[in-house]
């Protein structure tokens, strides 16, 4: 199956405006707007996120993107919801608004793990937490449109493409509907959104309207019906008969006249449906097909086919082969359109080209902004993931195909930190990306890698037909640190270290040269079946690595260590899993503070475990054994302080827990005891028991 190809983003028309130039700094008010000389914005950005020009910030690419194209772009950044004049300020846009919650969904952004109200907001000057509301593409969208009730509205970001269809929301323990129509968008662009933003943006400059616009690649759109003459591939149900063959097909209309009465226009009746099981074995136009997934009100109601649909969703991911999803919602259809086509090397390196200023607007007089003082000093060398862990939202919104820059085109970055970043003491705080040592990494065959439906290229093993030679990565680095007044390159993003030991000489370079004392590494846990739920490689290849890290750490005599991150509550794992768990981490010495309990972002797979109780991983049947899942806080609370045996004020709490399993075996002073017993004078502590946490389990000693 030969790849699809895509116009460079580069070739299209500008627009008139371009006579206007580059400004200095997207314009946040009238005030800048008259210096740059624009009466009106073509197109006005609202965002949940601090306007840092500066190309980790996706209102800034976004921004610089239309701004090459020549459209006037101005910024409402971090506006008050509560009052309509915040979205004025700029005025109306000629073109759409195109509306984003910011670099994080604004409920992860907004709320803990367990669902306490974060104080703090990374992307607001001074770490000001509450400066945008819950649900902010919702949010947004609806006073844009109350403001200026005629303008088109196109969402985006990764708030969008996490919710562009029917998702369970961890937050109000719901399913809720596609974002596209809580919020009364228009149009919605999920995943890498360069080249929907610039067709959608010419075909509104050419007055085309969102009925024109139905079939663009990485875009969700409403409609009333299918469109006619297209297949449609039933997936709305899981329990399909034995023998479906001789089915007559009661949809198998080719004339006007043959429907009992006449429909308008916008109405459809398809000319074929074939059942899921059949679509592989029955001849019809794949590229007039689409997969109907099963309603909204269906996934409300059945959180196994909740599951299916995940699973459908999952497999219809690569874009050299993705059919359209449709989803009904009351009388609309979601319409999912495949996912856009990965950027080439060139056009990627075409954006980090653009010209940012590469700090926070001046309107924000020098505020600090944790998130950019985390990463000013950083550089993305590529997009996207081939891991596929189920936990990670990266592959539902950057995919699974790897992006990558130009050396030329990093370098040329790292100069320009250099000689324009203030603050800069030579050293680059990270070179990587989603992850650090995928750059350059794809599948060895472009034919192959088209036909493809796999979720990972790792899982349960390496895929064979995947490139794992890491010498590009490591020629950059050579190349990155040779730079005059770079002193040091470090690497932060995470590592893929089953990956790494395929490369013992990458490993070298990063033990040698990019290593600052600690590397981060996730095994996220050491039990088969929840590391089976998760997609991640057993704990066995974390040996591997660490015997090669300890022997380069030993030949360049450098002390230096491996900082592992668990995760607790994952779906899948058993309370005897995290003791299991905790067992490792005393025998190995580690007593881990930052833990992360499993967060259930929307849309990913094991958000649909945790919800379901199946697992999407493999085809979703009623009869399949079910996934445990620690669900009440108070059983996701116990696995962290499982994991956190260390903590002497969980201590009282664990005592009782243990018992309650039929663990106390782990309570004393003993080689394979995690926590003392207790002591005279400390037994007063307050502790209410969860009895539902063990309901229907049985723990032997």
């Amino acid at each position: 199956m030969p790849q699809i190809q895509a116009p460079n983003i580069n070739s299209s028309p500008k627009y008139w405006a371009e006579c206007y130039g580059t400004a200095p700094f997207l314009p946040m008010s009238r005030a800048e707007m008259d210096e740059l000389g624009w009466d009106s914005c073509d197109i006005i950005i609202v965002c949940g996120d601090a306007y840092i020009d500066h190309p980790s910030f996706g209102m800034a690419i976004i921004g610089r993107l239309l701004e090459s194209q020549g459209y006037r772009v101005g910024l409402i950044c971090q506006p008050d919801w509560r009052d309509t004049k915040e979205f004025e300020v700029l005025g109306r846009p000629n073109l759409f608004f195109a509306v984003s919650a910011g670099n994080m969904d604004s409920m992860i952004n907004r709320y803990t793990a367990d669902k306490r109200i974060r104080h703090d907001d990374a992307y607001t000057p001074h770490g000001e937490g509450g400066k945008r509301p819950d649900r902010a593409l919702i949010v947004y969208t609806q006073k844009c449109r109350e403001t200026y009730p005629y303008v088109p509205i196109v969402v985006g970001g990764i708030e969008a493409s996490l919710r562009r269809i029917a998702q369970y929301d961890y937050w109000s323990d719901e399913i809720r509907r596609s974002t596209l129509i809580d919020s009364g968008a228009d149009i919605l662009i999920y995943g890498n959104a360069e080249r929907a933003l610039i067709e959608i943006a010419l075909g509104y400059s050419r007055s085309k309207t969102v009925e024109d616009m139905q079939f663009i690649r990485g875009t969700v759109v409403i409609r009333n019906a299918a469109p006619d003459g297209w297949v449609e591939i039933d997936s709305t149900r899981i329990d399909w008969p034995g023998n479906i063959d001789s089915m007559p097909n009661p949809y198998d209309y080719n004339k006007v006249a043959d429907c009992e009465k006449a429909r308008d226009d916008n109405d459809f009746v398809p000319i074929r449906v074939i059942p899921q099981p059949l679509q592989n074995k029955t001849e019809y136009d794949r590229d007039k097909s689409y997969i109907r997934l099963p309603s909204f009100e269906k996934v409300t109601r059945d959180a196994v086919l909740y599951a299916h649909a995940s699973r459908v969703l999952h497999q219809e991911s690569n874009p050299h082969n993705a059919k359209v999803l449709v989803q009904k919602h009351g009388t609309k259809e979601i319409w999912v359109n495949p996912p856009p086509i990965p950027l080439t090397t060139e056009e990627l390196d075409s954006i980090f080209d653009f010209p940012f200023q590469r700090v926070p607007h001046p309107a924000y007089s020098g505020a600090k902004i944790p998130a950019y003082e985390m990463i000013r000093f950083s550089i993305n060398i590529m997009r996207g993931c081939f891991g596929g862990c189920t936990f990670c939202s990266i592959t539902e919104h950057e995919g699974r195909i790897i992006q990558s820059r130009s050396e030329s085109s990093i370098l040329r970055e790292i100069e320009e930190i250099r000689d324009k970043v203030p603050g800069f003491t030579g050293a680059i705080s990270d070179l990587g990306g989603p992850t650090a040592n995928m750059y350059h990494l794809n599948c060895n065959d472009p034919d192959l890698q088209s036909a493809c439906r796999k979720l990972s290229c790792v899982y349960p093993t390496i895929c064979q037909n995947l490139e794992t030679n890491h010498a590009s990565t490591t020629h950059l680095y050579q190349k990155a640190r040779a730079l005059p007044g770079v002193k040091r390159i470090l690497i932060a993003s995470g590592l893929r270290y089953d990956l790494a030991v395929c490369d013992p000489e990458y490993v070298r370079e990063l033990v040698n040269h990019h290593v600052g004392g600690y590397l981060k590494i996730a095994p996220e846990h050491t039990e088969k079946d929840t590391l089976d739920k998760m997609m991640k490689p057993d704990i066995s290849t974390y040996y591997e690595f660490k015997k090669m890290f300890d022997k380069f750490s030993k030949e360049v005599d450098k002390k230096q260590y491996l900082i592992p991150y668990f995760i607790a509550a994952h779906p899948g794992c058993e309370d005897e899993d995290m003791i299991n768990l905790a067992l490792w981490l005393k025998k190995n010495d580690f007593r881990v503070d930052q833990v992360q309990t499993f967060y259930p972002s929307p849309m990913s797979l094991a958000t649909a475990m945790y919800y379901s109780r199946h697992n999407p991983l493999k085809k979703v049947k009623y009869k399949n054994d079910g996934v445990h899942t620690a669900r009440t806080i108070e059983q996701r609370r116990l696995q962290k302080s499982i994991l956190r045996y260390h903590n002497e004020e969980q201590w009282p709490q664990l005592r009782l827990s243990l018992l309650e399993m039929g663990r106390g075996d782990l309570i004393g002073d003993g080689a394979n005891a995690l926590i003392p017993k207790e002591e005279k004078n400390t037994r007063n502590v307050s502790f209410k028991r969860n009895k539902r946490s063990y309901r229907g389990k049985k723990y032997n000693k």
